[in-house]
């Protein structure tokens, strides 16, 4: 760890995986006055070295071989950006050198993984933090407090995503066709941000999920779209559709109570917006322009430095995983499926 002229320390950031995504959390670090990214990895040359002009990274810090980079860098922490099954084995390695670990959505593709990086990361002192963006958005902040933390309960939920993968599955060759390195189709990859969404913000227990899926071939784990129904032990319901093969991103979450509800409302990537509904039937919008908020790498090192538990953690991954399973057993075998404990 290296020390500012202030005398404050600087975390020291190793990447694995330097797509798109990489770069833009990349950035997002070293905007930060706590934080540099000081080595990446990844496996193709070209993108290591694209990645490095980008982020200002030595050449001696490039690394093809991610344990490498973990065993020969002094860092204090580790943003893992690479296909879903590799999340779990990459993770694991960066917590068995006491690194600090932000990993992207979803943490894994395995459901014993899921619970076994819940077991370790609750017995251990390093953060590890998910990349499941919406819990650093206010609107869905104030929803956890009114739902989850509050003493309000939700009575009826709808959601939707969509998000253009037509192209992979007309081309075939994306690493998210690639069902061992995905681990599913559209709802593992883009369906698991709103599955995880009205889990974290309405804190309540999933008991059956009744799931239909579209495939794309034979491939029962590469579902192209899904339409599901998650009923919660307090009777809730909650109908949730994706879909990735119509032409634009766009996302709605909208939960009802006793008094009204919360809209939360998005397209492609942007940052979505909450719009309340009231029980006389007024429409308030107190986030359409609610200016800057926390980014991922900032919310990350705020934790590590606080020593607190971070926005996203590995047991909301888990429950989102195992409400996705539970959905892709349902659509297999044409049943309602009793949903386990986490």
């Amino acid at each position: 760890m290296t020390d500012h002229t202030n005398g404050d320390a600087v975390s020291q950031i190793g990447i694995v995986g330097t797509g798109g995504l990489g770069g833009v959390l990349g950035e997002q670090f070293n905007r930060l006055p706590s934080a540099e990214v000081s080595a990446i990895a990844d496996i193709d040359p070209a993108a290591l070295s694209k990645t490095a002009t980008r982020l200002a990274v030595p050449e001696t810090s490039l690394y093809e071989d991610y344990e490498r980079m973990l065993d020969d860098e002094s860092l204090d922490a580790v943003l893992i950006v690479t296909p879903n099954g590799l999340h779990y084995e990459q993770t694991v390695a960066a917590l068995d050198r006491g690194l600090h670990v932000l990993c992207e959505k979803p943490l894994t593709i395995d459901l014993a993984d899921a619970k076994a990086l819940v077991e370790r990361d609750e017995a251990s002192d390093s953060v590890l933090m998910v990349g499941y963006q919406r819990h650093l958005n206010p609107g869905f902040i104030e929803a956890r407090e009114r739902w989850a933390l509050g003493n309000s309960t939700p009575t009826f939920v709808t959601a939707e995503i969509t998000q253009d993968w037509r192209h992979h599955f007309e081309k075939g060759t994306n690493w998210r066709m690639n069902t061992s390195l995905s681990g599913g189709g559209h709802l593992y990859t883009t369906g698991t941000h709103i599955i995880d969404a009205i889990l974290w913000v309405t804190g309540l227990t999933p008991k059956y999920v009744t799931a239909r899926m579209d495939y794309h071939g034979d491939d029962e784990r590469l579902d192209t779209q899904s339409s599901i129904v998650i009923e919660f032990e307090n009777g809730t319901i909650a109908n949730v559709f994706d879909s990735g093969i119509v032409p634009r991103t766009r996302e709605h979450i909208h939960i009802w109570d006793d008094q009204g509800a919360m809209y939360f409302d998005g397209r492609e990537w942007e940052d979505r917006t909450m719009k309340k509904i009231t029980g006389d039937g007024s429409e308030v919008s107190p986030y359409a322009d609610s200016g800057e908020r926390k980014t991922k790498p900032e919310a990350f090192i705020e934790s590590i430095r606080e020593n607190e538990t971070p926005p996203a953690t590995a047991r909301d991954a888990l429950r989102a995983t195992i409400v996705k399973e539970a959905a892709y057993e349902s659509a297999a075998t044409n049943e309602r499926v009793e949903v386990p404990s986490p």
